[in-house]
């Protein structure tokens, strides 16, 4: 990660060494700020969180598919039951699940 330094700053830090040895020869200390910021969209802070946000839109459509699967396997399976248990009766009352094919 690159060290931003906050706005209000004039000069980074002087280590003291380079102070001191300024201060005793009379050298002067050349300090590079660098002034041309670099232009253009940084790729990597954008398709990393574009790249998990589809991860999670397609896990999430995923899980939809899977319920409807069950869901549709399960309706088939009562049905399927229905069709082979046949009418039901309990104290006269008779329900009929499923209806017989005419053919």
């Amino acid at each position: 990660m690159t060290h931003h330094d906050p706005p209000g700053i004039i000069a980074p830090h002087i280590p003291a060494d380079t102070y001191r040895r300024a201060q005793t020869t009379g050298q002067p200390v050349v300090i590079f700020v660098p002034t041309a910021n670099p232009t253009g969209l940084p790729w990597r802070r954008i398709l990393i969180p574009l790249a998990i946000a589809g991860a999670a839109a397609l896990g999430g459509w995923g899980l939809v598919v899977a319920l409807c699967a069950l869901l549709d396997a399960a309706a088939h399976t009562a049905t399927v039951i229905a069709g082979a248990a046949g009418p039901i009766g309990a104290g006269g009352i008779t329900l009929r699940l499923a209806r017989t094919k005419h053919l």
